[in-house]
């Protein structure tokens, strides 16, 4: 949404926006995050949002955490990743090719792990 003009986003966008940027501030300042700190924030910056975008996010915040949050991304953006690599390579890729495949493949299972860790829900 930051490369959106403000005007363009819609009021639901600009709601997540306001509770997201006020968790932010309050998890900076070492504040607790609830959703009537929240709201005196939005408040006070002269903006408003509707009533259940403040109790939405601090419930999800409070269930999974702020800095597991913020280690986890948006999830979006990105674009094209790299191409194909090059074959190639011959006697070295046999001697170091199956090392580095098992790597790579404990690493991308200890991910699927951390993801299936977590236990959020939304409305429950």
């Amino acid at each position: 949404m930051a490369g959106v003009p403000v005007a363009e986003l819609s009021d639901e966008q600009k709601g997540e926006l306001l509770c997201t940027y006020a968790a932010l501030i309050l998890h900076d300042d070492g504040a607790e995050i609830s959703p009537a700190a929240m709201t005196d924030l939005i408040k006070a910056s002269g903006c408003s949002v509707e009533s259940y975008w403040p109790m939405l996010m601090a419930k999800m915040i409070n269930s999974v955490g702020m800095d597991a949050l913020i280690k986890m991304g948006s999830g979006a953006g990105g674009g094209g990743g790299g191409g194909g690599g090059g074959g190639g390579g011959g006697a070295a890729a046999a001697a170091g090719g199956d090392a580095a495949g098992a790597a790579a493949e404990e690493k991308k299972v200890v991910e699927e792990e951390e993801e299936e860790d977590m236990d959020f829900d939304l409305f429950g």
